[in-house]
């Protein structure tokens, strides 16, 4: 095979050109292979199929309230390790790590702002922050803002995406299911607009309360909603799920949802919502 070899060594072969690392995006819906600039651009929607990318919770500040009338609450709460739970790593490790991996944030942020004019409260969830999953001070965040909202009379609006409860705290993550909950309920006897948006995902204890609580239950395309896994629950039971088991159009057929609304468009979906029941 030495005819084959080159052997004039002029003749040099060109490097190939690396492609930056998170330039491109494969959409799992459609397959198409997206510029992640344009990507984001788009409110992290596939143009092909319109499948909703998972988005950086601050987006939603940018999508829904006006500019310059954003103001973040309750920056004092964060989490520790009050029960020293300790396993294959360490809670107050774990925290450490997340609070300077995320920016010193939380599992949640609570704004006031304004939505084309109407005041109002809300709260975005960050799966970035151990899953978005809610212990104490998620129970808290949401409690506060709830007693906010109800002390000013102006809606509340809950961005959710979580994980679940923290098992990192035990009892407590659990009890913050009861706390919002009843604060919720005076809220509800006061009068008082909650409107509850539902995210990929939404899971475990978030889902079994303040994320089913809602006056009006919104969800974005094609999100996860559930309180168990699909996996779990078919380990369970033995039997294979529906199809699109637990995503928002199958939460919408079974009446467990109101309406599911695209992301460019859910400014001004809540917006008539406030705008008509407030």
């Amino acid at each position: 095979m030495d005819w084959f070899k080159r052997k004039d060594k002029k003749i040099k072969e060109k490097n190939k050109k690396s492609i930056p690392d998170g330039l491109w995006e494969k959409c799992p819906s459609c397959g198409e292979i997206l510029f992640k600039p344009e990507l984001d651009k788009s409110l992290s929607v596939c143009r092909h199929c319109n499948y909703h990318f998972r988005m950086n919770f601050r987006n939603y500040i940018d999508l829904i309230i006006d500019d310059g009338t954003s103001e973040r609450l309750f920056t004092s709460l964060k989490s520790r390790n009050f029960l020293e739970f300790s396993a294959s790593k360490d809670y107050a490790k774990q925290l450490k790590d997340a609070y300077n991996n995320s920016g010193n944030t939380e599992s949640i942020e609570i704004y006031s702002g304004k939505i084309k004019g109407q005041p109002l409260i809300m709260g975005i969830m960050n799966f970035d922050f151990i899953g978005g999953s809610m212990g104490s001070v998620v129970g808290e965040s949401v409690s506060r803002s709830i007693v906010q909202a109800r002390d000013e009379k102006i809606p509340l609006v809950i961005i959710c995406k979580s994980g679940g409860a923290r098992m990192q705290e035990g009892a407590i993550s659990l009890m913050q299911l009861a706390k919002t909950s009843s604060q919720l309920a005076k809220f509800s006897n006061d009068g008082g607009l909650y409107i509850a948006v539902l995210t990929d995902p939404t899971t475990g204890g978030v889902t079994a309360s303040y994320g089913m609580l809602g006056d009006i239950i919104l969800a974005e395309p094609g999100a996860l909603i559930g309180f168990a896994g699909p996996r779990v629950i078919k380990q369970t039971i033995g039997q294979d799920l529906p199809e699109g088991f637990q995503r928002s159009e199958f939460l919408l057929e079974k009446g467990f949802i109101d309406q599911i609304v695209a992301r460019k468009e859910m400014k001004d979906r809540l917006y008539q919502i406030i705008d008509i029941l407030s």
